[in-house]
């Protein structure tokens, strides 16, 4: 096993920001990209607002011949490895093609790209279906048209678990850079802003209904209602660190020093969740005590008895209103694969700055005791958490470390 996994490069498409400076520039500022849904009429669904990536043209950042071929989805992952691979320095074509591997997160798949084909099937007939239809849906189709388009041949994977996906698919590319493999594209995003993303979405319960951008996504707040789905997220580069000092890296964000997941036990139980267990194995992973971390970055569901459920756990772990909790995501959406991604490039972007940046029109609730933060906070970061929590019980629990 060779030594630690480190992030180099780091390429976000966010409803706030469209790239990695704009996106930070907006996260600092407390800058909200949450607005009523523009991408399909929004008036019959008792769900109205999403956060949406603004001004993206596809047609402008990638090949015309992929244009048919990719949900939005998988626009949003090409365009999202380039920045990274741009950032990090990395010119594909001058490494081995089988030290490079694609490792990325999904949701639920080209969502958009599906219901234009299954319209065409219904509407008009078979042979209307594009041929594209066989992948463009898929969860897997982000990796494959990352390593396609960058000549990746390495070890590649797909990880499907909602929101903790995100972090299961950066552990694993820390699994993989740690046995050998010099570099692995990881990350995620998704875009299932569609009537048929959206009907699946409200089926779960979890929606917020309410129509104020302010007001709809208020995680450990009084108000808390349910959450607002988005689109985008982050990909990531992570290397071998030495490999990276090899090749001359023009920077290291930081480390993936440890990783935990637990599943919930069955609801009616009586046996308490599993994201305290989660947290613990992450910081026994990375050799790390709660007292070393410098901030938490929440899961924020929301709905009031996960808030319940996630701000005990962070107490258990590190005492009550012992470090500083955030949830930027509030200024996003929830980003189903993309979330956690996007956290972790936060957390990642925290540490250079030495900025926390806020849990936007939130209003903390006492009842949950933890130290939240509702305006940037200017402190030195040298190690974070970052949470996750997939829908039907997954946890996930990441630890980023500086490099000193």
């Amino acid at each position: 096993m060779t030594g630690q996994a480190v992030v180099t490069g780091i390429g976000v498409l966010s409803p706030n920001g469209f790239g990695t400076a704009e996106y930070w520039d907006a996260a600092c500022a407390g800058r909200s990209g949450i607005g009523r849904v523009t991408r399909f009429d929004p008036r019959r669904y008792p769900a109205k607002l999403a956060g949406e990536v603004s001004g993206f043209d596809a047609g402008e950042h990638l090949p015309s011949r992929l244009i048919p071929q990719t949900d939005r989805m998988t626009q949003f992952a090409l365009l999202g490895a380039d920045h990274a691979l741009a950032d990090a320095g990395v010119r594909p074509g001058e490494m081995s093609e089988f030290e490079m591997g694609v490792v990325t997160a999904g949701t639920c798949g080209g969502f958009e790209f599906g219901e234009r084909e299954l319209r065409n099937l219904w509407s008009k007939g078979g042979q209307y279906v594009s041929a594209y239809q066989s992948f463009a849906w898929f969860y897997a189709v982000n990796t494959g048209q990352i390593s396609i388009r960058h000549g990746m041949r390495g070890p590649s994977g797909v990880l499907v678990g909602d929101q903790a996906g995100g972090l299961d698919a950066l552990a694993h590319a820390r699994r993989l850079v740690r046995g050998g493999t010099e570099l692995i594209m990881s990350g995620g995003v998704d875009a299932p802003i569609c009537p048929w993303g959206w009907v699946a979405q409200l089926a779960g319960g979890r929606l917020s209904t309410g129509e104020d951008p302010g007001r709809a996504y208020l995680p450990f707040d009084a108000g808390a209602a349910g959450h607002v789905p988005g689109e985008g997220g982050a990909l990531l580069v992570v290397e071998d660190a030495g490999a990276a000092r090899r090749r001359g890296a023009p920077q290291v964000y930081g480390a993936i020093r440890g990783y935990g997941s637990t599943f919930d036990p069955r609801p009616g139980s009586g046996r308490e969740p599993g994201l305290r267990k989660a947290i613990e194995i992450a910081l026994d992973d990375a050799g790390l005590a709660p007292g070393e971390i410098d901030v938490v970055f929440a899961d924020a569901a929301a709905i009031p008895e996960l808030d319940r459920a996630e701000a005990a756990a962070i107490s258990e772990v590190f005492g009550p209103r012992a470090v500083p909790v955030t949830a930027p995501k509030t200024m996003t959406g929830r980003l189903g694969s993309g979330a956690a991604p996007l956290d972790v490039a936060t957390a990642l972007l925290s540490m250079r700055s030495g900025l926390i940046p806020p849990t936007a029109n939130v209003t903390p609730a006492p009842e949950y005791g933890i130290d939240l933060v509702t305006a940037p906070r200017r402190t030195p970061v040298h190690a974070a958490v970052v949470l996750a929590r997939g829908h039907g019980g997954f946890n996930s629990a990441v630890v980023l470390r500086s490099i000193d």
